[in-house]
C-alpha cells in the first residue's frame, strides 16, 4: 500500500513543471527562513535535493551567512542512524551512499539542533512518508532528538495510516503553509 502511495506522490511531485517549482521552492524558502528567525538553533541538518524534492539552497546559503552552521547527512551503514557532517554552501562535496553528495572526507560530524527532512508525502497528524529506507526514523528514535522539520510540496498532503515506527514530525513546511 505506501509502496504505491509513494509511487503517485513521486509522480504528482515530478509533474510539477519548472515554474512551479521554482515557485514552490521561493515560497518554501521564505518560510524556512522565517522559521529560523522563530526557533533559535545553532545547527540546522539539511538535505541535498534528489528526485525532485525542494530546493532550498538558496535559503541555506542565507542562513549561513546569518551565522547558522549547517550539516548535510551521511548514510554511515545500511541500518544506522544518519550522521551529519559540517557544510557550507560552496564547500566541495564528494558522491556518498545511495548517489547522494556529501561534504568531502575528511568529515567533521556535528550534532544538529534540528533536521530539515524530505518528504515523499506526510498527513495532516505530521508523520511523513519517505522512501522507504527508514534512515530518517532510525535517526530521530535515538536520544537526544533534533527538533524534525518536514519539507514538501503542498500535493504532497495525504492520507495514510501510520506504523510502529513511524515517529511524528515537529511541523511540515509547504509553500502554502506550516503544519
Amino acid at each position: 500500500m505506501k509502496q504505491d502511495l509513494r509511487r503517485v506522490l513521486l509522480m504528482q511531485r515530478q509533474a510539477l513543471t519548472p515554474e512551479q517549482r521554482a515557485h514552490h521552492d521561493a515560497a518554501l524558502g521564505r518560510r524556512l527562513l522565517h522559521w529560523c528567525a522563530l526557533h533559535p538553533i545553532d545547527c540546522l541538518g539539511v538535505y541535498w535535493p534528489i528526485r525532485g524534492e525542494p530546493d532550498l539552497h538558496e535559503s541555506y546559503a542565507e542562513l549561513a551567512r546569518h551565522g547558522l552552521r549547517l550539516a548535510l547527512p551521511v548514510v554511515t551503514g545500511r541500518d544506522a542512524p544518519l550522521s551529519f557532517a559540517a557544510w557550507t554552501p560552496g564547500d566541495a562535496l564528494e558522491e556518498g551512499a545511495l548517489n547522494v553528495p556529501v561534504p568531502k572526507t575528511p568529515h567533521r560530524l556535528v550534532t544538529p539542533d534540528a533536521l530539515l527532512i524530505p518528504c515523499v508525502g506526510f498527513n495532516k497528524a505530521r508523520l511523513r512518508l519517505g522512501y522507504g529506507g527508514g534512515f530518517y526514523d532510525r535517526t530521530l528514535a535515538c536520544e537526544p532528538r533534533p527538533l524534525a522539520i518536514g519539507v514538501a510540496y503542498q500535493c504532497s498532503l495525504t492520507e495514510f495510516e501510520a506504523e510502529a515506527h513511524d515517529i511524528a514530525l515537529d511541523a511540515v513546511l509547504t509553500e502554502e503553509t506550516e503544519y
